[in-house]
């Protein structure tokens, strides 16, 4: 699914816009017990209600794909035999109107979900007679297909403080209990997926809230599929690849080229408004690297040093390998964070024997917000104004001779 197929599906998710008749689910113990289970109408809530529910629902459908949202595809063999494959598929055509099933869904939750504290399952399912088109994006008002589609989201339950509130009516301070808050999804699905604006059935989206966590045993449980490397995981595996692909290369200028390339790919494919998001695999790494300044007999072990970190086949989302809004440099005492556009402004050499990280200094130079100057310039500025002051002299005397 592309960005702009998943902001389509989350404008359902307003009570003034969707067709949810419902919220399903069930509450769930640290101990792994399911509570309750519930049937709440969307029409029993009042409007702020609603709006916070749906609100919790589409988060479960939102972020970056390949680093917030994962892409499930289902073998041959699941779609005809799976058990996965077709418990998702039973839920989606009771239109989450089963207790059996969703019983089913949520012991295969609670099982290999990980977490301290209690959390709700919640389920949502909407048909959605999707419109076609003009070229010009105007709505043409006829349906070309009709998506049916299920929502899930896990959100943990938090316990907030008690407190010392103040009432305006009352005009006088009163104690606040401590409350259970539900709060943003930890993680969460969507299936069917909803490609070039049809239905995929042999697609599911997983969410994860948190970039350093994939959920494996969640993802093994619910799709029977591999989960894919965490964003986090993802980043590290990139500098252990360059590292160990450019010993002799991999200066500060070589690291700067591949900030400076691999952040022009973003800015061109964001500016280019290509749907499809943008993906480096193998081969595209290699040729950053290459172009960079890496020698060949350097790269002669690149191919398995990529394997060894990512896997055979794999294509990363470049956000997850490079933070184009930030250029550090770091070592065990201190951390400079540079931005991308200056980072030419920051050079590394060698100065009798000892290594230094220059930055050079123009105006505007603070510590702690305190503004600073160098050991010298003082000195320099009075050499300079006495100077001055010694010329205007002479022109004086000359003059008046």
């Amino acid at each position: 699914m592309t960005d702009k197929e998943f902001a389509e599906i989350k404008k359902r998710f307003k009570s003034d816009k969707g067709n949810i008749a419902y919220i399903r689910g069930c509450y769930v113990s640290a101990a792994k017990e399911i509570i309750s289970r519930f049937k709440l109408p969307v029409n029993m809530l009042n409007d702020e209600q609603q709006d916070w529910v749906l609100k919790l629902m589409k988060k479960s459908i939102s972020g970056a794909m390949g680093r917030n949202l994962m892409n499930i595809e289902f073998t041959t063999d699941q779609v005809e035999s799976g058990e996965e494959y077709k418990l998702l598929s039973d839920i989606r055509e009771s239109e989450l109107d089963n207790e059996e099933l969703l019983n089913a869904l949520y012991e295969k939750i609670v099982s290999s979900f990980v977490t301290d504290g209690n959390y709700l399952i919640l389920l949502a399912y909407d048909r959605y007679d999707v419109p076609s088109f003009s070229k010009n994006d105007e709505d043409l008002m006829d349906s070309t297909e009709m998506f049916r589609y299920f929502i899930c989201s896990v959100c943990p339950i938090k316990i907030t403080r008690a407190a010392l509130g103040f009432s305006t009516g009352e005009n006088n301070f009163r104690n606040i209990g401590a409350e259970s808050a539900v709060s943003a999804p930890e993680i969460g699905f969507m299936y069917p997926c909803f490609d070039d604006r049809k239905t995929n059935i042999y697609n599911a989206v997983f969410y994860t809230r948190s970039t350093k966590e994939n959920y494996a045993e969640v993802v093994e449980a619910l799709f029977g599929a591999k989960a894919q490397m965490p964003a986090a995981e993802q980043k590290q595996a990139f500098r252990n690849v360059v590292s160990d692909s450019t010993s002799e290369s991999r200066n500060l200028g070589f690291v700067q080229s591949v900030h400076s390339m691999i952040s022009d790919m973003i800015t061109e494919h964001k500016e280019s408004k290509d749907p499809e998001p943008l993906m480096l695999d193998k081969n595209d790494v290699k040729r950053v690297l290459t172009t960079c300044g890496a020698k060949d007999e350097e790269m002669a072990s690149f191919d398995e040093n990529f394997v060894n970190g990512f896997g055979e086949k794999i294509e990363i989302p470049p956000q997850n390998i490079i933070d184009p809004k930030q250029f550090e440099l770091k070592n065990s005492y201190v951390s400079i964070k540079v931005d991308p556009k200056f980072s030419f402004m920051v050079d590394a050499k060698v100065v009798d024997g000892v290594k230094y990280i220059m930055i050079r200094a123009d105006e505007g130079v603070e510590v702690n917000g305190i503004g600073i100057h160098f050991d010298g310039e003082q000195l320099s500025r009075k050499v300079i104004m006495d100077n001055e002051a010694a010329d205007t002299d002479s022109n004086t005397e000359n003059t008046s001779e």
